[in-house]
C-alpha cells in the first residue's frame, strides 16, 4: 500500500489506537511486576498474546507458514519485538517508574530515523527530521526535565529501557520484510516463538509455581496480553504497512501523554502545567513523520 492509496485520516485514527494500547502498558507492566517475576510475565504474556491471535487466524480460515525460512525470520522478530525489549522493560520496571519507562521508550524514532540514514531503507526528509526534534521536544515538556532524575541510582534500568527501544527500532526496519503476509501471522508467529524462548527461561530461573500473584497483577497481565499485544501487533504490522517504519514508531511520541495520563489516575502520578504545551509539539512531531509529502504538479 502506497501513501498514494492509503485513507490518511483512517490511519492516524489507528496509529492514535495503538499509541493508547501501548501507552497503557507501561502502567500493566508496573502493576504486573507487584507480585508476578518479569520473565515470567513476559513469558505468559507472549504465550497468551501468540495463542490469541493463532485462534483468531484459524477461525479465519487462515494457517501459519510452515518453511523454516519464515519461521526463522518470525524467531528474529521475536528477539527485536518482543522476547528481548519486553523482558527488559518489564525488569527495569521492577525500580523505574512508569513515567520514566514511557520517556525513555520513547525515543524509537529516532533510533528508527538513524537506521534508515544508515541503511536508505526509506526516504530521510526534512520534515522527519522535525519530526523527530518537535516531538522529543513535546516529551520533554510533557514529562518534564525531572523525570531523568536519579540516572546516577537507576542507571542500569535506564539503560535496559533505551537497549529495548534500539530492538523496536530495529524491528520496524525488519517487520517490512513479511509485506507478503497476512498481517496477523507475523504477529502470532513472533509472539509463538518469543514464548518458547522464554517459557524455559522462566522454569529454569524463576519458578513460578513459587510465586503468589495478585488479583491485580493477573488482571493487568491479561489486559497486557490481550489489548496491549495481542490487538496492538495487529495493528503494528499494519501501520508498518502503510505508513512506513519511521512513521510508524512515531506513536512513541503519543504513547508519552497517554501513557503519563494513565498513570495519573491508575498509579497516582502526576505531570506538570506545561503538558498542554507539550502535547501540542508532541503531535505537531507525529503528523511532520507520517503524513506523506505532496507531489509537485508539473506547471
Amino acid at each position: 500500500m502506497t501513501p498514494d492509496t492509503i485513507n490518511l485520516k483512517q490511519e492516524l485514527a489507528v496509529l492514535l489506537a495503538l499509541a493508547t494500547l501501548w501507552g497503557a502498558s507501561y502502567t500493566f507492566i508496573k502493576i504486573g511486576v507487584e507480585t508476578i517475576s518479569p520473565i515470567t510475565l513476559i513469558a505468559t504474556r507472549t504465550l497468551i498474546a501468540g495463542l490469541l491471535l493463532l485462534a483468531v487466524l484459524r477461525l479465519r480460515g487462515l494457517s501459519l507458514p510452515k518453511d523454516k525460512a519464515t519461521w526463522g525470520r518470525f524467531l528474529f522478530q521475536a528477539c527485536l519485538n518482543s522476547a528481548i525489549p519486553f523482558t527488559l522493560i518489564a525488569w527495569a520496571e521492577q525500580t523505574v517508574d512508569a513515567g520514566l519507562a514511557a520517556i525513555l521508550n520513547s525515543t524509537t524514532p529516532i533510533f528508527a530515523f538513524l537506521t534508515a540514514l544508515l541503511t536508505r531503507h526509506e526516504p530521510v526528509t526534512g520534515r522527519k527530521l522535525f519530526g523527530v526534534v518537535a516531538g522529543i521536544a513535546g516529551i520533554t515538556l510533557v514529562v518534564g526535565l525531572e523525570a531523568l532524575n536519579g540516572a546516577g541510582d537507576q542507571l542500569p534500568a535506564q539503560l535496559a529501557i533505551v537497549a529495548a527501544t534500539i530492538c523496536y527500532a530495529g524491528a520496524a526496519i525488519f517487520g517490512r520484510g513479511f509485506k507478503s503476509l497476512d498481517p496477523m501471522m507475523p504477529a502470532a508467529g513472533s509472539l509463538i516463538c518469543g514464548a518458547v524462548i522464554l517459557m524455559p527461561l522462566s522454569l529454569a530461573i524463576e519458578q513460578p509455581w513459587t510465586l503468589a500473584p495478585s488479583t491485580g497483577s493477573i488482571l493487568a497481565l491479561l489486559c497486557l496480553s490481550v489489548f496491549s499485544t495481542a490487538l496492538a501487533f495487529v495493528i503494528y504490522f499494519r501501520l508498518v504497512h502503510t505508513l512506513g517504519s519511521v512513521g510508524t514508531t512515531a506513536q512513541a511520541y503519543l504513547r508519552v501523554p497517554i501513557g503519563v495520563a494513565i498513570g495519573v489516575i491508575f498509579l497516582g502520578e502526576s505531570i506538570s502545567s506545561t503538558a498542554l504545551v507539550g502535547l501540542a509539539c508532541v503531535i505537531s512531531g507525529v503528523m511532520a513523520m507520517t503524513i506523506p509529502a505532496r507531489k509537485r504538479v508539473p506547471a
